[in-house]
């Protein structure tokens, strides 16, 4: 995988470490460089039935690097709870929950795709524990805006959900045991967490360290969009991958991992 910084800017550090859709492991030579930072913590995030399929954050301190893995409202393992009272406030209290009740601090938080929604909206409640964002090919809404404004479908009358993707995109994935894992995981989506507009008030914009990753692969205007607001704003850092599909958490782990901790 090759990453190019369009801003000419360069991210700094190092660590290698591993991540799947659900989570975090650390390998001996990730366990051996987080001893090189005195606190680190990340919140990936990527929740959604075409977007991934669940969260985790990874904690390192001198000794040891703790996991804090959870899905969101709805969906994956949690599927069984999807009913038509779930919205973005309840993805966005999820995220908002994890941070408090763990007491985390410094996060890194990580958005792919619809996650990009809920995020931000989160960093309204959190932003004061989170020291550094990364949108991965993350939607980047606007106060007002929802992900149906940004990726507009149709809705069936009365739907609670919009159902799991049958297929993937051309080109998603390059290996058939990736497709094949990817769709027997993906459940449908809560129809109100793409219906609910988001509120904001800039807090999203006030993080210190804020990197846009865009894999142009995967075509959607609203992600060109995002990443051309960041491309204008210097307080982001934007990258490319031009090699991965839009999710580069299973096809590209280890690379994707590496960029994250540097831009953390």
């Amino acid at each position: 995988m090759t990453f190019s910084d369009v801003t000419r800017r360069n991210l700094i550090g190092g660590l290698a470490a591993g991540l799947t859709a659900v989570s975090v492991s650390s390998s001996s030579s990730a366990a051996h460089a987080l001893n090189r930072y005195k606190r680190l913590l990340f919140l990936l995030e990527s929740p959604s039935s075409e977007h991934g399929v669940g969260t985790a954050s990874l904690k390192g301190s001198k000794s040891r690097a703790k996991v804090y893995a959870f899905t969101l409202t709805g969906l994956a393992e949690r599927s069984h709870l999807l009913s038509k009272d779930i919205n973005l406030d309840t993805h966005i209290t999820d995220i908002a929950n994890l941070i408090e009740w763990e007491d985390l601090t410094n996060v890194c938080l990580v958005a792919l795709s619809y996650a990009g929604c809920p995020a931000s909206g989160a960093l309204e409640r959190i932003g004061n524990r989170v020291s550094s964002i990364v949108w991965v090919d993350a939607i980047k809404p606007a106060d007002g805006q929802s992900f149906r404004d940004l990726v507009p479908f149709q809705v069936e009358e009365g739907a609670i959900s919009r159902p799991a993707p049958k297929a993937l995109p051309p080109n998603a994935y390059s290996d058939p045991k990736d497709v094949a894992w990817v769709l027997s995981k993906v459940t449908p989506q809560p129809i109100g967490t793409f219906l609910q507009p988001v509120k904001l008030s800039g807090a999203r914009e006030k993080v210190a360290k804020k990197t846009y990753i865009r894999l142009p692969k995967f075509q959607l205007a609203a992600l060109d969009k995002a990443a051309a607001e960041c491309k204008s704003d210097n307080s982001w850092t934007v990258l490319e991958n031009t090699t991965s599909g839009h999710t580069v958490m299973i096809a590209e782990p280890d690379c994707l991992a590496d960029v994250l901790v540097k831009a953390a």
